[in-house]
């Protein structure tokens, strides 16, 4: 579960670990997450999404312990402040919400299919929102008219119709995906 630290995430992981699962969860900052999954009795994955070669590398360090996944929760995002304008990069040099929001949970999941796929019956849960306003594809980075909202709101559609094109692809794979 990506974004296991505070709000929806951590609720998730809370009710998940008392119902008596195995947690591996995911956070940017070691010292919110540590407790966390100690309390929860959890694996701790570190890893800032905004960086896809750091994604990768999460996605890695999971393959490297385990050879089966039951449920993939993307759940990490960057959200917003209502009116505001501050437009952030990625390292990779993407606006930051889309990276975060969209390209970062598309490459976890793709480089974790095989765990899924060998953990089937599994599931894949993409969190989205119902912010959504349809991108620009002439302006994909937003350079004119950015918002923090509208960001946002495109990277959420971005994942919403990602998640439905997955879906199809995996229809009958033993994949089940929900959104």
């Amino acid at each position: 579960m990506t974004g296991a630290t505070n709000g929806l995430g951590l609720a998730l992981a809370e009710e998940l670990a008392e119902a008596g699962h195995q947690l591996l969860l995911h956070g940017r900052d070691p010292q919110r997450l540590a407790p966390i999954a100690q309390r929860l009795g959890a694996e701790e994955y570190i890893a800032d999404l905004s960086a896809l070669a750091k994604t990768q590398r999460l996605a890695a360090e999971v393959a490297a312990r385990h050879d089966r996944l039951d449920v993939l929760v993307n759940n990490a995002g960057v959200g917003f402040t209502w009116n505001g304008t501050t437009r952030s990069m990625s390292a990779d040099g993407y606006e930051q919400r889309l990276a975060v929001n969209y390209l970062s949970p598309v490459l976890l999941t793709r480089e974790l299919l095989p765990l899924l796929r060998a953990g089937s019956p599994s599931r894949i849960v993409n969190i989205a929102s119902a912010a959504q306003e349809p991108i620009d594809f002439d302006d994909p980075q937003m350079l004119k008219e950015f918002t923090e909202v509208r960001a946002y709101s495109r990277s959420k559609l971005a994942m919403i119709n990602w998640t439905a094109d997955l879906a199809e692809e995996l229809a009958g794979t033993g994949l089940v995906r929900s959104l």
